[in-house]
This record gives C-alpha cells, sequence and structure tokens, in this order.
C-alpha cells in the first residue's frame, strides 16, 4: 500500500496520507523574533496541525520552528514548512527533524508512523 504513497494514491486509487494521531499538548511556534504558543491538534509521520494562534501572520512556504511538549520529560521541536492555512488551522509539514529527536518522534507516533488513511480535500 506505501508503494504510491509519493502520488498520494494507494494501489486501489484511493487519495492516502500519513495516519494523523490526535493529541493535544502545548506547542510554541517561533520564527526569527516572533514566538506564538498555540496547540497541536494532531501530529503524523509527515507533519502537524495546529490551531491557527490570534494574530500569527505567518504565510504558506514559510519554515518555523514548532516547539512541542508532551508531559514533563518530552519536548520535540522540529522545522516545519507552512502547507495550509485556514481560519481555524496551520497545516505545517517537517522540513527538517534534528537527527537526536528523530528516534524520539517516531516512538511517540508508535503505529501511526507507517500507517496511511484515506482522505478528501479538507480544511486544514
Amino acid at each position: 500500500m506505501t508503494d504510491n504513497i509519493n502520488n498520494g494514491m494507494d494501489a486501489q486509487g484511493r487519495r492516502v496520507r500519513h495516519a494523523r494521531m490526535r493529541i493535544e499538548t502545548t506547542v510554541l511556534l517561533n520564527r526569527g523574533t516572533e514566538s506564538f504558543p498555540t496547540e497541536l491538534e494532531d501530529i503524523s509521520a509527515t507533519g502537524v496541525r495546529l490551531r491557527k494562534p490570534a494574530h500569527w501572520n505567518g504565510e504558506v512556504g514559510q519554515t518555523w520552528v514548532v516547539d512541542m511538549i508532551f508531559g514533563s520529560n518530552l519536548h520535540i521541536h522540529v522545522d516545519a514548512r507552512v502547507m495550509r492555512i485556514s481560519p481555524h488551522w496551520i497545516g505545517l509539514e517537517y522540513s527538517h527533524i534534528p537527527e537526536n529527536k528523530q528516534e524520539t518522534l517516531w516512538s511517540l507516533l508508535g503505529g501511526y508512523a507507517d500507517k496511511l488513511e484515506p482522505w478528501e480535500e479538507e480544511n486544514v
């Protein structure tokens, strides 16, 4: 089933994406001198969906540092590119995962790391 993921289709011709794990946690979105606290809605092997912070003025194509805090001892930061913006959400795709955070991210995702799910166009 993963053979055609690069073109977003499975073997039956359905649109697929990496499965999203619904999890809510605190996130700090940083770019240059700008910093916005927000919340993680879901996470996948390729990116994250965040609640759009008030007064955030980012644009599609920009790269932001996403700092995610899970509990008291798990902190993951990645560089991610804005792919979609809606009135309430921001969809970001990882552009760089530090080597020392890769295993931590894959462990957090567990079975979601390799799972694909069908999808239709939606608001982020």
